[in-house]
């Protein structure tokens, strides 16, 4: 079993995360836990000795049973805020993904999918998103409404802290 790059320090924690951001007939593929208001871009931890590819494909299959094509490298993040009572600091590199000819989950409305952290499993909500409507929605990091409405054609850096 691999290991997730997250550090823990009796002050601190340390992430290294990948997501992928899929975009299809204008609407964009987020998650959110359940009973959560609060949505974020589909990915997760990289483990030791696997690729940022290898992660998203390994992550969108575990959670949602999704094929997915890695794509262009699209923003670099570095992310602080509260996880439990230390603060973290997280790199997350966006990339943008797209499905396969051989995928098939819902395309519109909201479904769940599975999230596994350590030894706990519990359930993700994935909702498709009208990009028009993306200002209306609480999304974090809150640069990723900006970027997904403008369309860069180069590799964004941001700095978000909650903290």
């Amino acid at each position: 079993m691999s290991k997730d790059i997250i550090f823990k320090t009796d002050e601190y924690v340390f992430s290294y995360r990948v997501a992928g951001i899929l975009i299809y007939n204008g609407k964009v593929l987020l998650q959110r836990p359940q009973n959560d208001t609060a949505y974020a871009i589909p990915g997760g931890h990289v483990a030791l000795g696997e690729t940022n590819e290898e992660t998203l494909v390994r992550e969108f299959k575990e959670e949602i049973n999704a094929d997915i094509k890695v794509d262009k490298l699209k923003w670099v993040g570095e992310i602080f805020f509260p996880w439990g009572d230390k603060p973290c600091h997280q790199i997350c590199l966006f990339y943008n993904v797209s499905l396969t000819d051989n995928c098939y989950i819902p395309l519109s409305g909201a479904f769940l999918g599975t999230e596994q952290l350590k030894n706990t499993s519990f359930k993700l909500e994935f909702s498709w998103i009208n990009i028009k409507d993306i200002e209306k929605i609480e999304l974090y990091p809150i640069e990723a409404k900006k970027y997904i409405l403008e369309e860069s054609s180069q590799v964004e850096h941001f700095v978000y802290k909650q903290y």
